[in-house]
């Protein structure tokens, strides 16, 4: 409301767009209610959603205004004159299917009045000279990642907390109760915290339970078929509305929603070209109806500070699942899955040949991006019936992901697609044999080294028949880690040379440096500084020569420790944070583990024993996200145990326990922050290290205000200032800390008064 009162203060013209039952009629009322006063000539409200024809649009507009003219006048020229004086606003409610009609009467009446406003909703902009946009978002849903929190905080979510108001009045005594909030939850994730979809999925509690509901929601558009008798029939049920836009879609258009529903979460221009294009749509004809559907509101456009050069559109799960109805009746489904399939397919062969070099990164981001594709691509590669030559193409398509399953959150699912490829497909090619030694390190990283073994054994012996050297390179990189895994570091070195041998032979710099790094952390570990060194010079050198950041960052770490073995903690706490930079930018959960771990050890070397336990604590998350401690590097155990022993000897048991349970409690970004002491500080988030608030006074006050619930009316009532003056405050407010949400200042404001009590 806030960011529209600012627009109208600035703009004559101002369209709020956004996909069908989102809220844009109901946040231009409220905020006509509040601007009211400012416009002494009224707020006109014009509703168009039952106008069809659009030579009646101007005399709609003189009907609403309740303009009483006899004359023989053009209507439009009637409610120009009328509103030439005027200090007046006007909202044009649903203006899509009337859109180059009120393109022209906007126009017209902004160059005929000099104060006259227009608030117009729209799912596709008017496309008129000085219109101002806002796009009206669905409503925020709790984060995915987020671990499970109390009842009572999941309802100030907003889109929880609708659907509890909402199943309240047909309910009573409905309430979110740690009983069922996981089911509420996923009501409104499915939904897509649509508020029409929320609305009409709790009318159903009269007769269903929410898990009753929930069960029903993937036959969506005929369950939610419940609405208000006063609105109008498109608004009464799901299907209706989507209808609608439907309808106002070109054929073309029509045609790219329907295919693009197969894609599994987003999608990009060139996924669009590629897989979308053909038999109605040629390629070069892709990107225009892309623009269209985002000017409907039909495909959302989002950018990723990750990747900031690729835009990327998202379908609504709502407006997906419409589209792949349509695609189904096509019969067009099993065509559009097969080039989803081949296109990923390509891009994970493409990932895999770029893996070393300058565009490593980007590729790394990309994949991370397409995770739901790839995994979509995958399941039909063996998907029943199976196709022999299917189930070999998505193995090798797994093999070719092993970074992606490594450096993401995706490491236990990379496996068991090694693990399903290969159980499918025993052709002893060499498809299955690298394959084999793949799979080999996820199971060692899980510390499943017997399986490992198993593995490495068969890839070894195909890669002897077929005398294919690039396999044998790899059995013997990774058998040296499950050498070191069960504590043998002179077979685990011997394996070690081999690899680096086999792989100079082979020409192959991703081996190449992956054997100098294990021979580095290896020669360290038995205790010989110079060849441990030198091989990590030997990393850096190739890593440097390709551009490489990923195995430099994991040559960093393994360097990291070395120097710390030696003593030398301030330059170790360099390598290591240098190193953890990197992996945080890629969001490499596992290198990030390693790099906690060591900070840990040299904390705990230092006597910084508060900091070492806190990253202890901190490190729970991490290692279970991964789903083992220490995951590959089991060699290093020991390291970890004599940390903690010597911790919680230096503090005590009582403080040593509650240090790791704060470490525990930080989230992801303060544990970085805090593990790369930003901001100069040795503490954690600002909360906790007892620095300065940014804040003044007053805004320190209106804080607290907010993080009490209360609206910005509420606080200029009790603060007895204007509504915009405590509204430029919250903006500051979440300028100077750094969020975008009010929820976010009120856990700033909780975590200040929980340091502040002790």
């Amino acid at each position: 409301m806030a960011e529209v009162k600012r627009l109208l203060s600035g703009a004559r013209v101002v369209t709020l767009t956004g996909v069908g039952g989102v809220g844009k009629t109901r946040l231009a009322l409220r905020v006509a209610a509040d601007v009211r006063r400012a416009f002494p000539d009224g707020v006109w409200l014009v509703e168009l959603a039952a106008l069809e024809n659009p030579e009646l649009l101007a005399q709609a507009l003189v009907e609403a205004l309740e303009i009483r003219d006899l004359s023989a006048r053009e209507p439009v020229q009637v409610l120009a004159e009328h509103l030439r004086e005027k200090q007046a606003l006007v909202i044009l409610d649903n203006c899509e299917h009337l859109l180059h009609a009120c393109a022209t009467v906007v126009e017209t009446l902004v160059r005929s009045t000099s104060d006259l406003r227009i608030l117009a909703t729209s799912r596709e902009a008017l496309g008129v000279a000085g219109e101002q946009t806002l796009a009206v978002p669905p409503l925020p849903l709790p984060d995915s990642e987020t671990p499970r929190i109390s009842a009572g905080s999941l309802a100030q979510c907003d889109a929880v907390r609708l659907f509890a108001e909402r199943a309240g009045a047909v309910l009573p005594g409905f309430a979110v109760t740690e009983a069922n909030q996981d089911a509420v939850v996923r009501i409104c994730r499915r939904l897509d915290g649509i508020p029409l979809g929320i609305e009409l999925a709790a009318v159903r509690l009269r007769a269903l339970s929410v898990e009753q509901l929930l069960a029903r929601l993937d036959d969506r558009f005929r369950l939610l078929t419940a609405g208000s008798r006063a609105a109008l029939p498109r608004q009464r049920t799901l299907r209706a509305l989507i209808d609608w836009s439907y309808a106002l879609c070109t054929e073309q258009e029509r045609l790219l929603w329907a295919r693009a529903s197969v894609f599994a979460d987003t999608l990009d221009l060139e996924a669009a070209e590629e897989v979308c294009s053909g038999d109605g749509i040629a390629r070069e004809e892709v990107v225009d109806l892309v623009i269209g559907l985002v000017d409907k509101s039909i495909l959302i456009r989002e950018e990723h500070p990750s990747a900031p050069a690729r835009v990327r559109y998202r379908l609504l799960e709502t407006i997906r699942q419409y589209g792949r109805e349509r695609l189904v009746a096509s019969g067009q489904e099993a065509t559009l899955q097969r080039r989803h399939r081949d296109y990923y397919r390509r891009l994970a062969a493409r990932a895999h040949a770029q893996l070393f070099g300058p565009s490593q990164v980007t590729w790394f981001t990309r994949l991370q991006l397409e995770h739901a594709n790839l995994r979509a691509a995958l399941d039909c590669c063996f998907a029943e019936p199976v196709e022999p030559a299917e189930v070999t193409a998505g193995l090798g398509m797994a093999t070719d992901l092993l970074y992606h399953w490594i450096t993401g959150f995706y490491l236990g699912e990379g496996r068991r697609w090694l693990d399903r490829g290969l159980a499918a497909d025993t052709e002893a090619g060499e498809v299955r044999a690298r394959a084999l030694w793949a799979d080999s390190w996820l199971a060692v990283i899980q510390a499943d080294v017997d399986s490992a073994a198993a593995m490495l054994a068969e890839s070894r012996a195909l890669g002897e028949r077929l005398g294919q050297e690039p396999v044998l390179a790899y059995v013997a990189l990774y058998s040296g880690m499950v050498a070191m895994c069960r504590g043998d570091v002179e077979s685990a070195i011997t394996l070690y040379e081999e690899a680096v041998a086999r792989h100079r032979a082979t020409g192959d710099p991703v081996g190449l440096a992956s054997a100098f790094v294990r021979l580095c952390l290896a020669h360290s570990f038995r205790g010989d500084p110079a060849r441990a060194v030198s091989a990590g010079e030997e990393a850096l050198a190739i890593c440097d020569a390709h551009q490489e950041g990923w195995h430099r960052a994991y040559t960093m770490m393994a360097l990291g420790i070395e120097v710390w073995r030696r003593g030398d903690t301030r330059r170790a706490a360099e390598l290591e944070k240098e190193s953890l930079r990197f992996n945080r930018s890629l969001d490499d959960l596992l290198g990030v583990g390693m790099n906690l771990e060591a900070l840990a050890w040299i904390a705990a070397t230092e006597g910084r024993y508060q900091r070492a336990a806190r990253l202890l604590g901190s490190l729970q998350a991490v290692w279970r996200a991964i789903g083992a401690p220490l995951s590959g590097y089991g060699h290093l155990v020991h390291y970890h145990d004599e940390c903690e022993s010597r911790t919680r000897e230096a503090l005590g048991e009582p403080a040593f326990g509650a240090a790791v349970r704060r470490g525990a409690k930080l989230s992801r970004d303060e544990v970085l922050s805090y593990a790369l002491q930003e901001g100069g500080t040795d503490g954690g988030p600002r909360a906790e290290t007892g620095e300065p608030s940014p804040l003044t006074r007053r805004e320190t006050e209106i804080a607290g205000l907010v993080a009490q619930g209360l609206t910005n009316k509420e606080i200029a009532a009790a603060l007895v200032i204007a509504q915009r003056t405590a509204e430029g405050h919250i903006e500051h407010i979440l300028n100077k800390l750094g969020f975008n949400s009010r929820a976010q200042i009120a856990a700033w404001v909780c975590e200040r008064d929980r340091a502040a009590d002790g």
